[in-house]
């Protein structure tokens, strides 16, 4: 059960300090940047697919590491970079809290920083926020190798401008992050997942219906034949939500082996290209070729299609989405993974990518050829 703030400790838990290599890395830095030295940011290398591959020499976090603060009753936890992100859960668990996005591993290695830089976040999302919601601020390393703190460890940090939500999903484009804090919560009370049989059409109209009352939901993936739901709250409201529900006992572990892609749906590709398709809410099924796994309550889709890569994001854009392809173009995926920008967009782009890395040493092209 989940401690209340009066049980809990009225003082900062003791940090782990772990190991500060900034001022290493700031020096690597400065030379790249002098000589125009293309710098590839690396961490524990479990999302390296996630995104265009990139040629340079190799920056490392995953020295600089450790838990800098941690306070359980504000709620807020500073840690740097390279921190797995095993550690980081762990020691929030410890304190009856987590991470709310709940972020994807994809393997034992990941690191905190590598988790903000590519902004994913698990099937918790549509329902407590994105990774960028939970960030209060971050140490970033610039193009000249100094170390800059950007907000703070309170919601509301009007101290300069705030560039930490910037860097989540930047994948270190635009700067080098060393510490990130985050705001966190108490693990729930009761959990509760359920499994009922019913056919897609059918699962996305009670979730459009559901969604539009007070129920304890915060995961929701249809697949198979089957809707999967997890609830989540107080004890009273997730067995009332339950019984109300039906369906049969589902075994919590299909949430993580969701988040972390080791369902068998994930397994033997055929040869076939895995796509990402984010929707907007209530969205129909489309008219696409392959297999589909609908999480997020349907707003995304995983799908696994051999159709080209044009099809697919000309249908999912007439329905107001986008997608991108998490088959890296090595093994037939995509060359470009993400939705190509808009000329517009792409403009504001280069420009803030030549404000903050005017001699493109910053993983270079990692989300697109020239940036």
């Amino acid at each position: 059960m989940t401690r209340t703030h009066h049980e809990q400790d009225a003082h900062p838990v003791q940090a782990e300090r772990g190991q500060d290599i900034a001022e290493q890395l700031c020096e690597q830095v400065r030379r790249a940047d002098a000589d125009a030295t293309p710098l590839r940011i690396a961490g524990g290398g479990t999302k390296a697919f996630y995104g265009r591959p990139v040629e340079g020499e190799t920056l490392s976090l995953t020295e600089h590491r450790g838990i800098v603060h941690y306070d359980p009753v504000e709620l807020v936890v500073s840690v740097r970079a390279g921190t797995p992100l095993a550690e980081l859960e762990a020691a929030l668990d410890a304190e009856g809290q987590r991470l709310p996005f709940e972020p994807p591993h994809f393997g034992p290695d990941a690191t905190v920083g590598g988790s903000v830089a590519t902004g994913l976040s698990g099937p918790r999302r549509p329902w407590a926020g994105a990774a960028r919601d939970f960030v209060l601020g971050c140490r970033l390393i610039t193009h000249d190798g100094k170390q800059l703190r950007f907000g703070g460890e309170v919601m509301k940090n009007v101290a300069g401008y705030d560039l930490s939500r910037l860097m989540v999903g930047a994948q270190g484009t635009l700067g080098v992050l060393t510490e990130v804090s985050f705001k966190v919560l108490p693990r729930p009370a009761a959990t509760r997942s359920l499994r009922l049989e019913m056919p897609v059409e059918t699962a996305l109209e009670r979730l459009a219906e559901w969604g539009r009352q007070p129920l304890p939901l915060t995961a929701a993936a249809w697949h198979d034949g089957a809707l999967h739901l997890r609830l989540e709250g107080g004890t009273s409201s997730v067995a009332a939500t339950a019984e109300r529900l039906g369906g049969d006992t589902l075994e919590a572990a299909f949430w993580d082996d969701l988040r972390e892609q080791r369902l068998a749906f994930f397994g033997d590709d055929d040869g076939r290209t895995l796509w990402r398709l984010s929707l907007p809410n209530n969205t129909p099924t489309l008219a696409l070729d392959g297999d589909v796994l609908y999480d997020w309550g349907g707003a995304q889709r995983w799908l696994k299609s051999a159709a080209d890569a044009e099809t697919i994001r000309e249908t999912v854009a007439r329905a107001g989405g986008h997608a991108t392809c998490y088959t890296p173009q090595a093994q037939g995926g995509a060359r470009d993974p993400f939705t190509p920008l808009s000329p517009v967009v792409a403009k504001y782009h280069r420009q803030l990518k030549a404000k903050l890395d005017p001699n493109g040493i910053f993983n270079p092209g990692r989300l697109y050829e020239g940036l």
